[in-house]
């Protein structure tokens, strides 16, 4: 089955995820993956944003009235697109042969001893072209921009990951390009400047407040606004006004789909008693956690688990831990968690990770949350350190900082699920772009 074709709308389920007890876990190894797991296709239902943009609560569009035209021809364009087959083959086609997609899911055995669980399969995002999940979606909306007669792309970028997707994409298409990027984190990715320059792209500094991803956003979308009738924003993250976090939910929920396949089609892949991302503004989370909520009955969803950048810990007014930490606001034209003062200015967010410091999530994850779908729970810069060391020297890969935010979270489940327990984690991206980073922390010497 297509990805593309499998997101049938429906309104956001309200059922809560149960975590498998220990009881659990061993009756589900004596049942056949297929048993436990999956609805029947004609019964898969992604939530879906209302007509204003909401799941639950949070998302919507708090934008001026002269962005609005904009934002509905998007909606229009992206509904008409992915009904398409022509175009969702075409991008299938680009995801196996220029991506090379399906990404592999490893099982990583000195990972899973370490952390004290029985199995630990690594969704290898890290290994697509570009280095991350982030050209899953960048490809995506490039093709929906040319497609919508629109030849010029913007984005913003953190970690540089999605601005590198973005570039790629756009030199592979024939398109202008131009990348609103922090003047922190363009010193700390300075590898993936660099990249983006060498694959045409205008990387456009932003000095404002303290020059991350958040600036990056702001600016983004205030040269989007300027010049909405030929330029199109492709939209980094699982965030922004509806239908931003549909869209984005929509392309890389290929993650997760994949996942799935392999599950009921390797009868070596067992199916999962928790499934882990790290959560930024929430892209890579989402579209691993959103094909199992559509996909699974609710009474055997696996413990999902998202782990957020605590920084130097959630009460230490250095954090990007936007759901631990946040209030329900505003922010970049949707509702959602995030961190802000007592009269909802939102205040800056830290981590390590240039890709987690956001001061608010996706209102999906938003919505998980509030509903019990989702766990969230906090990594500290230390902690996400210690597992990109743990998962370089058991298992040779060397993970994006961000991606070892999830890792983290792998001992703790050991003690909760025991040792028998299986987890699917996501690694995002690869670390060639944090050498930098653990150079000056002297980790592993």
């Amino acid at each position: 089955m297509s990805h593309l074709a499998s997101q049938s709308p429906t309104s956001p389920s309200t059922s809560p995820a149960s975590a498998m007890t220990a009881d659990a876990i061993q009756a589900a190894a004596t049942t056949s993956s297929a048993a436990l797991s999956f609805l029947p296709d004609d019964q898969v239902r992604y939530p879906q944003a209302d007509e204003e943009g909401y799941f639950g609560g949070f998302g919507g569009r708090y934008v001026p009235e002269t962005v609005i035209p904009a934002l509905q021809e998007l909606e229009a364009g992206f509904s008409d697109a992915v009904s398409d087959p022509a175009f969702v083959g075409h991008l299938d086609g680009l995801l196996r042969d220029y991506v090379g997609r399906p990404s592999p899911l490893y099982r990583a055995d000195r990972l899973a001893a370490a952390s004290g669980l029985g199995a630990v399969y690594l969704k290898r995002e890290d290994l697509n072209h570009t280095g991350a999940h982030k050209i899953n979606n960048a490809l995506g909306q490039c093709l929906l921009a040319q497609r919508m007669g629109k030849n010029r792309v913007i984005a913003e970028t953190g970690a540089g990951q999605h601005g590198v997707a973005t570039a790629t994409a756009a030199a592979l298409l024939g398109m202008e390009c131009a990348v609103y990027m922090g003047t922190e984190d363009i010193k700390r990715q300075a590898l993936n400047v660099y990249k983006m320059r060498l694959l045409g792209a205008e990387v456009v500094p932003v000095s404002d407040g303290g020059g991350t991803l958040a600036n990056a956003v702001t600016a983004a979308l205030r040269a989007w606004v300027a010049c909405v009738e030929e330029t199109f924003y492709v939209m980094g993250s699982a965030v922004g006004p509806h239908p931003y976090p549909s869209i984005v939910r929509h392309f890389q929920s290929v993650i997760g789909e994949e996942m799935i396949a392999s599950i009921e089609h390797d009868p070596d892949v067992p199916f999962p008693d928790a499934v882990v991302a790290c959560v930024g503004g929430g892209s890579n989370a989402i579209g691993t956690f959103a094909p199992f909520v559509a996909h699974c009955d609710r009474a055997h969803l696996p413990l999902l688990i998202g782990a957020e950048a605590a920084g130097l810990g959630v009460d230490s007014g250095k954090t990007g831990a936007s759901i631990t930490k946040g209030t329900p606001g505003v922010l970049h034209g949707f509702y959602s968690y995030l961190l802000q003062d007592e009269i909802g200015n939102p205040l800056e967010a830290y981590s390590i990770s240039a890709g987690l410091d956001y001061p608010g999530v996706g209102p999906e994850h938003a919505y998980y949350h509030d509903q019990g779908i989702v766990r969230y729970v906090p990594v500290t810069d230390d902690e996400a350190l210690e597992a990109f060391l743990l998962c370089t020297r058991s298992e040779g890969i060397i993970p994006a900082i961000e991606s070892a935010h999830a890792l983290a979270v792998l001992p703790a489940l050991g003690r909760e699920l025991g040792s028998g327990a299986v987890v699917f984690l996501t690694v995002s991206g690869r670390g060639d772009k944090d050498m930098d980073i653990v150079r000056e922390r002297h980790l592993g010497e």
